[in-house]
């Protein structure tokens, strides 16, 4: 009889060890998982963009998270650019063996000036290919066109102050662009630039300053008087 007592009672002992031991092991888990989850949500709330969440800056009203403005992608394209894209300058570049050219959809006499040749001016101040390709080759080429001059003047108030924003940029291609479109130009219009030479006089003595440029500076203006006749001198003083 003691010995039924004493076996039910070692029973009732181990049972209970057993249930305590599952329970131990159960919050041992428990609390396993949580630490374990508290490391990833630590993790997360210690990277930069779960603090820019938790600490928002002034700036990010501003520029939200969906627009980088030092970003390429974010950046509009230039106007030249965007009517590029759209077909809108009637002409395309053919890459050849050697040298690359200008296919017109229709005979470059055709087309108006206004404002086909603005549009190309502006170009000048591009820096990506085939933008600057296209304009170069586009302007000069439609400055050689029968009848140019009759078509060209009338624009030069609104061609001048675009030569100007090429003459004065920080690129040098873009410099040396303008530079031959103004000589261009004036092969063009002649005398009739004179009048407008004094917005442009003061950018070019700038750049006389940089020995590199100083050669190719004298060269057109020389031509500019070339074709400016008598009236340059008094245009230049």
């Amino acid at each position: 009889m003691q010995k039924s007592e004493g076996s039910g009672g070692t029973q009732l002992k181990n049972r209970a060890r057993g249930d305590y031991d599952q329970r131990t092991s159960s919050s041992t888990q428990i609390k396993h998982r949580n630490a374990v989850q508290g490391s990833k949500s630590s993790l997360s709330t210690s990277s930069p963009e779960s603090a820019r969440k938790l600490h928002p800056r002034p700036s990010d009203k501003l520029n939200p998270k969906t627009i980088n403005p030092f970003g390429e992608q974010s950046r509009a394209p230039s106007a030249f650019a965007a009517i590029y894209s759209k077909g809108g300058i009637p002409c395309r570049l053919v890459h050849g063996s050697v040298k690359h050219r200008l296919q017109w959809e229709c005979p470059p006499e055709s087309l108006s000036f206004d404002p086909l040749l603005i549009t190309l001016a502006e170009g000048l101040r591009e820096t990506k290919h085939p933008y600057t390709f296209v304009s170069k080759e586009g302007f000069r080429e439609l400055l050689l066109v029968r009848g140019a001059s009759e078509k060209a003047v009338p624009l030069l108030p609104r061609l001048i102050p675009v030569l100007k924003a090429a003459l004065v940029h920080s690129d040098d291609e873009v410099f040396e662009r303008g530079l031959n479109a103004l000589v261009q130009l004036s092969v063009v219009v002649g005398p009739s630039l004179n009048d407008h030479l004094k917005h442009l006089l003061t950018s070019l003595s700038k750049r006389l300053m940089d020995k590199k440029f100083k050669e190719p500076i004298t060269s057109a203006l020389q031509k500019l008087e070339q074709r400016g006749g008598s009236d340059f001198c008094c245009v230049s003083r």
